[in-house]
């Protein structure tokens, strides 16, 4: 599949991320890059900047490859899912998209 934008593209991520507890797990794992950025900011400590993307792929791959049963958008359209993470992030907090 070819996405002229992200608007086009977000239906599809949404449609990947049907299973509650692979969303679960990205909000967890992107949360918990959000915690790490701080603290690597607040202590000058390289490794927790090193372990962002650990941490928030590594829970969100989890989710797809246990509970979703298919591959992250990550591998085909890596830019575009990055994005999505985010905005499905935010939608989560807001009650857009449910936990």
């Amino acid at each position: 599949m070819q996405f002229a934008s992200f608007r086009e593209f977000y239906p599809f991520y949404l449609a990947e991320h049907r299973n509650a507890t692979c969303r679960r797990l990205h909000f967890l794992g992107s949360s918990l890059v959000l915690v790490l950025l701080l603290l690597g900011i607040a202590t000058e400590d390289w490794r927790a900047f090193v372990a962002m993307p650990f941490a928030g792929y590594g829970f969100a791959w989890i989710g797809h490859f246990f509970f979703e049963k298919n591959k992250p958008a990550t591998f085909r359209y890596p830019l575009y899912s990055l994005i999505g993470d985010w905005v499905m992030y935010g939608q989560m907090w807001v009650g857009k998209v449910k936990f």
